[in-house]
């Protein structure tokens, strides 16, 4: 399946003192990824939390630092899901570059109420992850 592509640049506030991005700010852009690549499949995470009381929380993150990436860069950050459980989600996140890999995560979500319970997935919401944007 062809994956979700969210589009951004490296500013000022993203880099180091060597004008590379700082390690921990490929987090951000890959859950400002997650958050378009849901929203694009129709996922109201708002009104999730306040009709069922549940949220998206990672687990887990798996990250490679490939090459780095730097200040003014345009970056592509392409989000496939990898698997989908009852209360977990699984995807595979990567950052590039003109077409060059400079991140690679595979990031585990799970679902859980709101006092961080785990939950299963409701049944419209797993439709919708496993939909065509995956």
């Amino acid at each position: 399946m062809t994956p979700h592509q969210f589009h951004t640049r490296v500013y000022y506030e993203d880099t180091d003192l060597a004008g590379i991005v700082y390690y921990a700010n490929y987090l951000k852009f890959i859950e400002r990824a997650r958050t378009e690549w849901v929203e694009a499949l129709g996922v109201d995470q708002v009104a999730l939390k306040a009709r069922e009381g549940i949220v998206f929380a990672v687990r887990r993150v798996e990250a490679d630092y490939l090459r780095p990436a730097k200040f003014a860069d345009a970056l592509v950050v392409e989000t496939r899901l990898q698997a989908l459980g009852g209360a977990r989600i699984v995807l595979e996140q990567v950052v590039t570059r003109e077409g060059e890999r400079l991140f690679a995560a595979v990031v585990t979500l799970v679902c859980l109420t709101e006092d961080g319970h785990a939950a299963r997935l409701p049944v419209e919401v797993r439709a919708k992850l496993s939909g065509p944007l995956h």
